[in-house]
């Protein structure tokens, strides 16, 4: 009986381990999606769910030290970027691990990039995305993240 007990023991202990260490590797999940908004244009919406106190940062930079969120897109003859990646709204918030007011985002944060294309045929567009997330306590180094977004 408490062989049965300690082997529940440590299995439990191991799942809330791992489920810890889990959300600690990745505390962004990213999506992506086309909207069309018109014949040959559409929009790249790229959308970081963040998990509860987490933050990750905007694509403008500061001398204080995060890495700021950056997109770069793969060339391909299928379309061409109309103007910058823009973002929802980050607000500002004083992050101890920098000792420094910074633009950030929580829970959740929207990115769009204008894309104008040159046929009607489908293709993929490949988008890499560099973040870097911290909390109170930590920050994760910075990350990247290939989407494969599907255009119809």
């Amino acid at each position: 009986m408490k062989s049965r007990f300690l082997l529940f023991y440590v299995c439990l202990l191991f799942s809330w381990t791992t489920k810890a260490q889990m959300q600690t590797n990745n505390p962004v999940r990213w999506h992506a999606v086309y909207v069309p908004v018109s014949g040959v244009e559409g929009e790249v919406q790229i959308t970081a769910e963040i998990e509860k106190n987490w933050h990750t940062y905007s694509q403008r930079p500061t001398d204080a030290g995060p890495i700021p969120t950056s997109f770069a897109y793969t060339p391909d003859k299928s379309y061409s970027l109309e103007g910058k990646t823009i973002e929802s709204d980050a607000h500002e918030e004083y992050v101890k691990a920098f000792e420094a007011k910074i633009l950030v985002f929580t829970d959740k944060a929207v990115f769009k990039q204008k894309i104008k294309r040159t046929n009607n045929q489908p293709f993929k567009l490949s988008a890499k995305v560099e973040y870097m997330a911290c909390n109170d306590v930590m920050c994760l180094p910075p990350k990247t993240e290939i989407l494969e977004i599907q255009v119809k």
